[in-house]
Order: structure tokens, then C-alpha cells, then sequence
């Protein structure tokens, strides 16, 4: 059994969800109360595929920077692109995400988690936009960190892209 380690990050803008679905998916719990990441936070989840084990090192970076200069992207193999579906300017975000992770490393795998489905009563973020931001190879998860929606589905598709990579 091989055990592979890789660094993954969510990115997204601020109040997307992303501390809350490291927590949910880490140690499957939520909180209503919002605390502002800074800086980085660094979580470990290893997840089983068949005979590999992916060791996941999951990257909290705080909302609303600009990575291009920083070193927090550098080794990253993927990342999960967060946004909220009640917010759709948080959509056009991931886009610049996605593309300043490309530029550190061409390769790497993404997912996009569009969170907060439990809020679903005002979603301002249709359908056809969350597919048609990034390329169509890139999975779309509806998730809800709160009651745990897709959230373990959308990391785990993530791990099997980084094993396949």
C-alpha cells in the first residue's frame, strides 16, 4: 500500500465557507460562529483509494488576497475552489483563483464547491454560471458545510484526480 502525500488549498473569498468545510470534512463537526482565517491554517485527512492512501495537507488561506507573490500556493498539487451560492460575486473569484494556482503549477487539479446549499431559499448563482466559469472538466459539488451536504464527495473526488494525476 503506497501512502502519497499532497498539499491541496481551498480558495475563495471571504465568509465562502471554506474553514467550515475543512472542519466538517476533518472532524465532521460545524459552528454558526464566524471567525476570519489569517494567514494559514495547515489540517491532515488521509483518504483511502483501493491500495493508496492519499495524505491530504489541507491549506486554509485566508479569503480576499492575492496570491501571486505569495508562497502559500507554491506545492500545491490542487485545490478546492469554494464560493457561496447566495453570493454570486463570489463566483467570479474562484475563476482568479484557479488561474494564480495555474500559474505556480500547470497541472494541478481543482474542484468547485459551490457551499451554503442549506441557504438555498436565495441563491443568486444559477445553474448555468457555475458550470460555465471554468472549464467543463472541472467537477461541480453542491455542498453544505453546516449539514455536511456533498462535502466528503467533493474532497474525495479531489483525492482520486491527485491520484490519477
Amino acid at each position: 500500500m503506497a501512502i502519497i502525500q499532497k498539499k491541496i488549498c481551498l480558495l475563495g473569498e471571504f465568509a465562502v465557507g471554506k474553514t467550515s468545510l475543512i472542519r466538517r470534512y476533518v472532524e465532521d463537526k460545524f459552528s454558526d460562529k464566524y471567525l476570519s482565517s489569517i494567514g494559514v491554517k495547515v489540517s491532515r485527512k488521509n483518504v483511502d483509494l483501493g491500495d493508496d492512501t492519499i495524505r491530504l495537507l489541507i491549506w486554509d488561506l485566508a479569503g480576499g488576497e492575492d496570491y501571486t507573490q505569495s508562497s502559500y500556493l507554491m506545492g500545491a498539487a490542487g485545490a478546492l475552489l469554494v464560493c457561496d451560492v447566495t453570493r454570486a460575486d463570489t463566483l467570479t473569484a474562484v475563476v482568479t483563483y484557479e488561474k494564480q494556482l495555474k500559474a505556480i503549477n500547470p497541472s494541478a487539479t481543482f474542484v468547485l464547491v459551490a457551499n451554503k446549499m442549506d441557504l438555498l431559499n436565495d441563491p443568486q448563482l444559477a445553474n448555468d454560471a457555475l458550470h460555465n466559469v471554468l472549464p467543463a472538466t472541472i467537477p461541480l459539488y453542491y455542498t453544505s458545510a453546516k449539514t455536511g451536504q456533498n462535502v466528503e464527495q467533493a474532497f474525495l473526488a479531489l483525492a482520486q484526480q491527485l491520484r490519477n494525476a
